[in-house]
């Protein structure tokens, strides 16, 4: 039997080597390859998480220009449906709005003229069941509304709040400036001539009793209820009262709701 010389030998080391080096470059270009795509896997999904976030904002400036126009639209209109604009945080009026026409009620106080009649009758019901009480505030434009609320921030700074901790506060009772319904002429407080502070006990005087168990009937609803802050964004404020239409308010008295549950349906 022939034994392989040298030269032979060799050929089968250098075959060997070569196939085995094949195969070594092909694991390591099917690694790199693997890192390279991973690592566009990557950017890629960054990428897509930043068009993401990139469009919900872009859609949220869409939504919030379109709520402050369909707001100021809605309030302007001939629709039934006007008292029923949602004004809040996330629906914004246009803060150059000023309703039509306004109508005293009392010395300083108006009221989008629309809701005159039956926020008077109200208050003379009211009267001839021998109570007492009178609007403390109504339409308030927004450069009053922004001085309302930057001096109720003022005094959480004085305090001791940071102004960022004053601010939240604030918004917590007083709505940010373009975001009160104030604005619209629909809103009024009315409060206790017994007790005139605006705070929970408000709520138990004889004269807010009434007007909690009555308001519905002349179209306007307790906006702020109790345990309801987290769906208004606002404190309970048994002072706070919005006309919304007969029909409306009673639904959602009897439904026990709010205005933005009534509205969109939350």
């Amino acid at each position: 039997m022939k034994r392989p010389n040298r030269m032979d030998r060799l050929k089968k080391v250098f075959i060997v080597g070569t196939v085995m080096g094949l195969a070594a470059g092909a694991v390591i270009t099917l690694a790199a390859s693997r890192i390279a795509f991973h690592a566009r896997e990557r950017s890629f999904t960054a990428e897509n998480e930043e068009l993401t976030k990139q469009n919900e904002e872009l859609q949220a400036e869409v939504s919030r220009v379109q709520a402050v126009e369909n707001s100021a639209e809605l309030l302007k209109s001939d629709s039934e449906n006007w008292a029923l604009a949602l004004v809040n945080e996330g629906h914004p009026l246009d803060t150059s709005y000023e309703p039509a026409e306004l109508t005293e009620i009392e010395s300083e106080r108006s009221v989008d003229s629309r809701i005159a009649e039956p926020l008077q009758k109200m208050l003379d019901d009211a009267a001839q069941e021998g109570l007492s009480m009178y609007v403390a505030s109504a339409y308030r434009p927004y450069d009053k509304q922004r001085e309302v609320f930057n001096a109720t921030m003022q005094d959480w700074i004085n305090q001791g709040y940071s102004p960022l901790n004053s601010y939240d506060e604030t918004k917590k009772s007083v709505a940010v400036p373009g975001t009160s319904e104030h604005a619209t002429g629909l809103a009024v407080d009315i409060i206790s001539s017994e007790y005139e502070e605006l705070d929970d006990r408000q709520g138990d005087t004889d004269e807010q009793k009434w007007l909690m168990e009555h308001c519905w009937e002349y179209g306007f609803i307790l906006r702020y209820p109790e345990d309801k802050g987290d769906v208004t964004g606002i404190i309970y404020e048994p002072w706070h009262y919005r006309y919304v239409g007969e029909t409306a308010a009673k639904e959602i008295t009897e439904q026990g709701i709010t205005l933005e549950e009534y509205v969109l349906g939350q």
